[in-house]
């Protein structure tokens, strides 16, 4: 075949998607149309089965055209030239042919993925018409039950029976006729009816008010009546009081109390029966009275009451019982402490008083199930002092009887027994339980006759009368003195507040008669914020700081120097002195432990406190104390050498006599004053 011929049968092919670009089309469109061809719309009229079968044999004729090529050229014949070339164009034809074969079956592909995408666009759009559908039907469902569980009010109120309501109700209401075959009707005449007895019960109870109001006035009357009579037999009673009083015979009060006496528990009674013979005796000022509800206390030594005739009552009892909600363990753990930490209800008050009319309330109490007695203190003075900040702590209830005895805070229990009984309840300590129940001190127990010995624990502990009488007169002494000893404090507090150190004319010939050092502060501090002092660790280290003691900081300044105190007050005070740390800001921090001088200073204060105790008993010891630290920071820096690279006079000039200025390998200052020369000297 020669190549004309198989140019011949090459004609002009333009490939496009479908029509004709736009544009491009004019004159002669009809002529043209006949040389364009569309494949997508020759696949349509091509059978695939076909295609496929041309497409085997047009490669099968390749393999052979390619076999004999081959075949030719190994032959090296010169004249095979022009049958190799004309099987290559018959193999180029037969490429042709594959490479349509292939383009239609993209073509192909492509119609069935856009066939399969629209297939499954319609699915989807029937599977959300059908969630719709699907989402009402359930709505509508909703709305059906709804409708079937619907309650009326009417539902909820409780109507006569029927038989009850044709024979009661009037014909006019019940409609007999209609309402038996009418379900509906009925149920509105029984409410009907329902609703005019309502009506007439109603204006019966307002009948019944009105004579209950008119009762209710005749009573008061009556009331009112015999109220009357208790004013006179009042004034009957009061006016043999006098008479009682001036023959020092109070037979109706003595009465009265010992009556409620015989009802008290025996470490009470004990404390009672000794704190009136205490008062009569020694103490004319000691009064003992008892409080609480007496037919409360009657009420725990009565026997139970055997019921045989109630049967009928506990078995109702019982049925409530199993129908209510057992408690949690929680709400029974409560239950079991506020059992086991409950009190006598009778108390025994013991009202000390003192020579300025000053008034110490003791408010004694008993746990019967702990077997130890507790005690609350409240302070009452006879005019009314002036409020010091720092003196919030000195009358406090929870504080004024801290180691009355020393060691004795009063936060745990004395009964070993009671901790045993804390770990059945879940209690750790009784002191979380103090504020309200009392603090239950060793000495308090003692008033009682309890004694609980640690070395050898006795199963039951009885109240002993040896032992409170032999601890009474001692107590109410310490009690005595440690209220005068508070409130001296509070007085003196006030004027500290305001930088005034009061001293008195005792106390005058110890101190010379011009101090130039003032206190500019005083102000109580926690127990924290003194340990964070970098000087005041030894006196902690000593153990001669504790929480129960009471913390102050006072600021003395002459000039550029400022001296801190950090006092600790002994609950004792003032049989036990404060103790003052000592920081000097001046030219440096100067503490104890860098400069010997600040440790002599603090000695004149701590060590030599017994000069300074002033009259008995000695509650003027702090402020004298006070006093002389401003009178040795007087010496402190006027015995200090003048630095002479600084020009101008001299900060603190020496206006105190002394005989030396220093003295010793320690360069100490005389701090010692003598009266009446007026020198100091050194010790």
């Amino acid at each position: 075949m020669s190549s004309e011929s198989s140019k011949k049968r090459k004609p002009k092919v333009i490939r496009t998607d479908g029509a004709p670009p736009e544009g491009k089309r004019g004159k002669g469109d009809g002529d043209q149309d006949l040389r364009y061809y569309s494949e997508e719309c020759e696949v349509d009229l091509r059978d695939p089965i076909k295609d496929y079968e041309l497409y085997r044999e047009t490669c099968q004729e390749l393999q052979r055209l390619m076999a004999e090529i081959q075949e030719l050229k190994s032959r090296g014949i010169k004249d095979n030239a022009a049958e190799i070339d004309e099987r290559r164009i018959q193999s180029c034809v037969h490429f042709m042919t594959l490479k349509k074969l292939n383009r239609l079956a993209h073509i192909r592909l492509k119609k069935g993925r856009d066939q399969t995408h629209e297939a499954k666009q319609k699915v989807d759009a029937y599977h959300l018409q059908l969630q719709n559908l699907l989402y009402e039907v359930m709505h509508l469902q909703k709305e059906i039950t709804k409708c079937l569980e619907f309650k009326s009010k009417h539902e909820e109120i409780e109507l006569v029976s029927l038989e009850e309501f044709y024979q009661a109700a009037p014909p006019e209401i019940s409609r007999p006729a209609i309402t038996l075959s009418e379900p509906h009707q009925q149920t509105l005449a029984r409410l009907d009816w329902e609703l005019e007895q309502r009506k007439r019960l109603a204006e019966k109870y307002k009948e019944c008010l009105t004579s209950k109001e008119k009762i209710l006035k005749e009573i008061e009357v009556k009331k009112e009546y015999l109220s009357s009579l208790q004013p006179r037999l009042n004034s009957i009673m009061q006016a043999s009081l006098p008479v009682q009083e001036y023959l020092f015979m109070p037979f109706d009060q003595a009465h009265k109390q010992y009556e409620t006496a015989r009802h008290l528990p025996p470490p009470l009674y004990v404390l009672f029966v000794q704190a009136s013979a205490y008062g009569q005796a020694c103490d004319k000022k000691l009064v003992v009275a008892i409080e609480g509800n007496v037919e409360e206390a009657k009420a725990l030594y009565k026997p139970p009451e055997d019921s045989q005739d109630d049967e009928s009552d506990s078995d109702a009892e019982e049925e409530q019982t199993t129908k209510r909600r057992r408690p949690t363990l929680g709400v029974q753990l409560d239950d079991k402490r506020k059992e086991m930490l409950k009190r006598h209800p009778l108390s025994v008050t013991v009202d000390l008083k003192c020579k300025d009319e000053n008034v110490l309330h003791l408010t004694f109490y008993y746990l019967m199930n702990l077997n130890v007695m507790t005690v609350k203190a409240k302070v009452a003075t006879a005019v009314e002092m002036t409020t010091a900040v720092s003196a919030g702590d000195l009358l406090s209830p929870d504080s004024i009887l801290n180691c009355l005895y020393p060691g004795d805070h009063g936060r745990k229990t004395p009964n070993p027994a009671n901790q045993f009984q804390f770990d059945k309840v879940g209690i750790l300590t009784l002191s979380d339980y103090v504020t309200e129940l009392g603090h239950p001190y060793v000495w308090v127990q003692k008033l009682g006759g309890l004694h609980f010995p640690k070395d050898q624990p006795q199963h039951t502990v009885t109240a002993d009368n040896t032992l409170s009488a032999s601890h009474m007169e001692l107590t109410v002494k310490l009690l005595r003195s440690r209220l005068q000893s508070r409130l001296a404090l509070h007085k003196q507090f006030a004027s500290l507040e305001h930088g005034v150190v009061p001293v008195s004319s005792e106390c005058q010939h110890l101190f010379p008669t011009k101090v130039v050092s003032r206190l500019v502060k005083w102000t109580a501090v926690p127990y924290e914020d003194y340990a964070k002092l970098p000087y005041t660790k030894d006196v902690i280290e000593a153990g001669l700081a504790e929480d129960t003691h009471l913390y102050y900081m006072a600021l003395i300044e002459r000039g550029t120097a400022k001296l801190q105190a950090a006092v600790v007050l002994n609950p004792g005070y003032s049989t036990l002195p404060p103790i003052f740390s000592l920081c000097l800001n001046w030219k440096g921090e100067r503490t104890g432990s860098n400069d010997d001088n600040i440790r002599a200073m603090e000695s004149e204060v701590n060590v030599n406190y017994k000069e300074l105790w002033g009259p008995k008993p000695g509650h003027q010891l702090l402020t004298n104390q006070l006093q002389r630290l401003c009178m040795v920071l007087d010496v402190y820096l006027e015995t200090e050498p003048h630095d002479t690279s600084v020009e101008g006079p001299k900060e603190f000039p020496q206006e105190k006599m002394c005989l030396r200025l220093v003295r010793g390998p320690l360069r100490l200052k005389p701090f010692k004053f003598n009266y009446p020369q007026g020198f100091f000297s050194h010790r």
